[in-house]
């Protein structure tokens, strides 16, 4: 008797623990519940959080996106180099072949000396569509916004944009010949719209409220591009930038 109620508390206890809501099991497989953004299965973990870097040991993952003249770009000593030559309209672009919507984008990017007044621009910047496009430019600026911010001879003037919805471009000043870490941070609203901030070496900058969000999704572009808006003649020297890195890190 004393055996047979043993066996028989033992399987009450087995049939309570199966039962538990926290564990779900089958022969292959143990899915345990939480509030992270973190899935265990088996015995590993699978990641819901997208993380992508490049460091530009190679162009992979990448894709010539160039507009106007020769697709002018390298793979120098660990770094992605992109120029356009002086007396020329030349657009040298890469971009990412997928696409991504809200998180955190960072380009790590050294900005040269620039010819003084070229229109010449260095891009880090996510694109959809002509009117769904955020950006960093940085160029020598017109005189009238440098000017205007009282420009040093060694600073260069860097435009923070949305190109649409709304509309919005504020100038800040940095100094040439130097590294500088781009971010551009999407987050979401509770209608699921995007607040872009844009930061220079960690420091918000900008930021503006969109009125479109997490539907629309973006590639991620590095450039060199001879712009008129953003200097005062056709350049007259061959400008460049340096990408070191490129990260995203999704939300």
């Amino acid at each position: 008797m004393k055996t047979i109620f043993k066996k028989l508390l033992i399987f009450m206890g087995l049939l309570l623990f199966s039962c538990s809501p926290d564990t779900l099991t089958n022969e292959n497989e143990t899915i345990t519940k939480s509030n992270s953004s973190i899935l265990k299965t088996g015995n590993s973990k699978i990641s819901t959080t997208i993380s992508k870097i490049w460091n530009f040991d190679n162009l992979n993952e990448w894709e010539d996106a160039t507009q106007v003249g020769n697709p002018n770009y390298w793979i120098e000593n660990g770094n992605l180099r992109i120029f356009t030559n002086p007396n020329t309209w030349e657009r040298s672009k890469v971009k990412t072949i997928s696409s991504f919507a809200a998180g955190t984008y960072r380009w790590n990017v050294y900005v040269p000396e620039m010819g003084a007044g070229d229109m010449a621009s260095i891009g880090a910047f996510l694109y959809n569509n002509d009117t769904h496009e955020l950006d960093f430019e940085i160029g020598y600026g017109k005189q009238a916004i440098r000017d205007q911010l009282a420009a040093e001879p060694d600073d260069l003037i860097v435009y923070m944009t949305s190109q649409g919805y709304p509309f919005q471009s504020i100038q800040k000043k940095i100094k040439r010949g130097q590294w500088y870490n781009l971010t551009l941070q999407l987050t979401l609203t509770s209608k699921g719209r995007y607040n872009v901030s844009w930061k220079i070496n960690d420091a918000v900058m900008a930021t503006v409220q969109l009125s479109y969000g997490k539907t629309t999704k973006f590639k991620i572009f590095c450039s060199v591009e001879n712009l008129q808006f953003i200097g005062d003649h056709i350049p007259q020297s061959q400008n460049y930038a340096l990408f070191d890195a490129v990260e995203f890190k999704g939300i």
